[in-house]
């Protein structure tokens, strides 16, 4: 698509977007009611307490990774990313929340016209307005709704590796972006994979270098705590939770502990599985680039990273905000080529619109946020919730058990269908790319 592309002009297609971003705000507001404690939307934020606990403690000379940072939660993330977060640490609770929850907004607004402008779409009072009706309809995304509830950070790691990535590959000091984000959360180093098995090696350079210098500026501020972190503590999964098999948990890891039915998969099992789920990711995530359809080689390299962690938590999947975007652009693309053939009077094509469609409802219908609501009082592990309770995410509803192969694991689903597409759509022509490379030299 030509970088000067018009969003589309339709006053339908901007009414639906109107319209939708509507029902998702009535919804977001009543679904799970939106004042209830702590299952409103702004009502939790245990992250981000934990992120603004750290700091406060940090800054008052204690130790982070000495103990709990609030009540029985550990601090997880590295030194470096103490130092990026104090700002939390001179709000009160009351103010971080306002402020944490309307960046990550403003962030998934950010990315969603990122995502369209990479699709080679023009900035316009259209693609602006369509982008915030998205952010409405988004948040219904469950791994969307729980990084605002929570206040987490994964939109904004996204964010940055999105900025970094989407430049053009001679941009200067491009794979800086991954380098702080990993520095920031272990999890974005997987793109230094992905930024080798596409050959940028210059960019995945820039990200150990980026990497390595914000394990030393770690060191530098806090050496001790530094030093207890990449020794200990840093690739201790049980730190993020006490066992592989919660639904929560969205990898390879978390699906084998349920199919196998054990609390913790064994790593001769666990490893080998991870590394297929990789070698699928990678290998469309390389097809996808071979294309020139960048965003969605990041995307899937997004949501590999999430497959092969050890824990995946639902929020951890929010590369779906950009899977959408590609799935509505596809809608767009496919939409005008049927209009056009019904124009000249051509049969028109509507297996392209009809598969784009289906794909676009499909995901978002596998990542909403289906809740199952307990009435109170109900004891949820040691906890005793007096008013209720609220599960989120469609690994967390009762469904019948022939339905539980994909509701469990609805997330590795979208992942590997997304990803066995990509290599179905562009295999072939990789297929003969390759061919004719090889007898190119042999004709000369």
């Amino acid at each position: 698509m030509a970088a000067s592309t018009p969003f589309p002009r339709s006053r339908k297609l901007l009414l639906l977007f109107v319209i939708g971003a509507v029902i998702a705000a009535y919804v977001q507001w009543t679904y799970i009611p939106i004042h209830n404690h702590p299952f409103g939307l702004f009502h939790m934020q245990l992250d981000m307490d934990i992120y603004r606990k750290a700091a406060a403690k940090w800054a008052h000379g204690h130790s982070v990774y000495d103990g709990f940072v609030t009540g029985t939660m550990l601090y997880t993330y590295t030194p470096f990313s103490v130092l990026v977060l104090q700002p939390l640490g001179w709000l009160t609770k009351a103010h971080a929340v306002y402020l944490w929850s309307a960046a990550i907004l403003a962030t998934m607004w950010w990315v969603i016209v990122a995502s369209f402008r990479s699709l080679g779409y023009r900035y316009d009072w259209r693609l602006a307005l369509s982008a915030l009706c998205l952010v409405s309809v988004c948040s219904l995304m469950e791994p969307v709704r729980t990084t605002i509830w929570y206040g987490q950070i994964n939109v904004f790691l996204m964010a940055i590796i999105l900025w970094d990535l989407l430049r053009p590959e001679g941009s200067r000091l491009r794979g800086i972006g991954v380098g702080i984000a990993a520095g920031i959360k272990l999890t974005p180093a997987f793109f230094v994979a992905y930024l080798v098995v596409v050959r940028q090696w210059k960019a995945a350079i820039v990200a150990v270098v980026t990497f390595a210098a914000t394990v030393g500026i770690g060191f530098l501020a806090m050496p001790r705590g530094s030093w207890k972190y990449w020794t200990t503590q840093a690739f201790d999964s049980n730190r993020v939770f006490p066992t592989d098999r919660v639904p929560s948990n969205q990898s390879v890891k978390g699906m084998l502990a349920e199919v196998l039915n054990t609390n913790s998969p064994s790593t001769a099992v666990w490893l080998p599985c991870a590394l297929i789920a990789a070698a699928l990711g990678l290998a469309a995530a390389w097809l996808a680039h071979r294309q020139g359809q960048e965003l969605l080689a990041l995307t899937l390299t997004g949501m590999t990273t999430c497959a092969v962690s050890p824990f995946s938590w639902g929020h951890h999947w929010v590369w779906f905000v950009p899977l959408a975007v590609y799935g509505i652009h596809l809608v767009i693309v496919s939409g005008r080529r049927t209009i056009t053939d019904v124009q000249w009077g051509r049969p028109a094509r509507w297996l392209p619109l009809v598969l784009a469609l289906v794909g676009v409802v499909a995901l978002y219908l596998s990542v909403f946020c289906w809740r199952i609501h307990i009435s109170g009082p109900v004891q949820i592990g040691p906890q005793l919730w007096r008013h209720g309770w609220y599960g989120m995410g469609l690994f967390m509803v009762v469904t019948p058990d022939w339905t539980r192969w994909f509701t469990a694991q609805s997330y590795l689903w979208v992942f590997v269908v997304t990803s066995i597409a990509a290599i179905v759509a562009w295999g072939p022509a990789a297929i003969r790319d390759l061919q004719a490379s090889k007898v190119a030299p042999a004709a000369s």
